[in-house]
């Protein structure tokens, strides 16, 4: 049984990892520049469905396997970290993408149910997410009291729920200050910059951290 302490420390790094500006974020603000509010908002609920379809995929392919074996948790772990630690880097490179998705929206119109099924392929093929599952939900199980699987899924829920309101805040921002963003590139890319870092600070802390059974 995960404790109440082990939830919350797995709904803060969520809240770390969905603040920091990525691919849903990129695709979120692009939408809601490109098709308006509503459809932005639509995106995010598909997201948010792709992610947790990436919670089922890792909770049992990759929850039965480090139920049994700690040397391939720490093989997951180690190659997890340092992929966390490169998107970090990336993020700080590429911090002022969001600032040009800001600035190339031109309106047009979309179909509420591709703007639902665009959201979850975006969410489903998300690495930043993927990798988060693969790494960091194995160390908030409790692999002696059994059933891995479903404690990475009841865990995994947590994700997509912060990641529909973190996202859906972008959409809103997006489509109602546009010309804020616009004239203030470095605010965006100040984001991206400590959005960077953090992620760099998450991989290195899930590398040094050991598993516990």
């Amino acid at each position: 049984m995960m404790s109440l302490s082990q939830v919350l420390a797995f709904a803060l790094l969520s809240v770390v990892v969905v603040a920091v500006p990525g691919p849903s974020v990129l695709f979120t603000v692009g939408r809601a520049l490109t098709v308006g509010r509503r459809e932005a908002l639509l995106t995010v609920v598909g997201n948010a469905i792709g992610v947790y379809l990436q919670v089922v995929a890792v909770a049992i392919g990759i929850g039965v396997i480090v139920e049994r074996s700690a040397a391939v948790f720490t093989v997951i772990k180690l190659v997890g970290a340092a992929y966390l630690v490169y998107l970090g880097v990336q993020a700080i490179r590429h911090r002022r993408k969001v600032t040009e998705a800001l600035a190339e929206g031109m309106p047009t119109v979309l179909p509420s149910r591709r703007a639902l099924r665009d959201g979850l392929v975006v969410g489903v093929a998300n690495p930043k997410s993927i990798v988060f599952f693969v790494v960091a939900l194995p160390q908030f199980t409790d692999p002696a009291a059994g059933g891995v699987p479903l404690q990475m899924l009841a865990l995994g829920a947590l994700f997509p729920v912060i990641a529909l309101v973190l996202d859906s805040v972008w959409a809103v921002l997006a489509a109602t200050a546009r010309a804020w963003f616009s004239r203030s590139p470095r605010r965006l890319a100040l984001v991206g910059g400590a959005g960077g870092l953090m992620m760099i600070g998450l991989g290195a802390s899930i590398a040094v951290t050991g598993r516990k059974d």
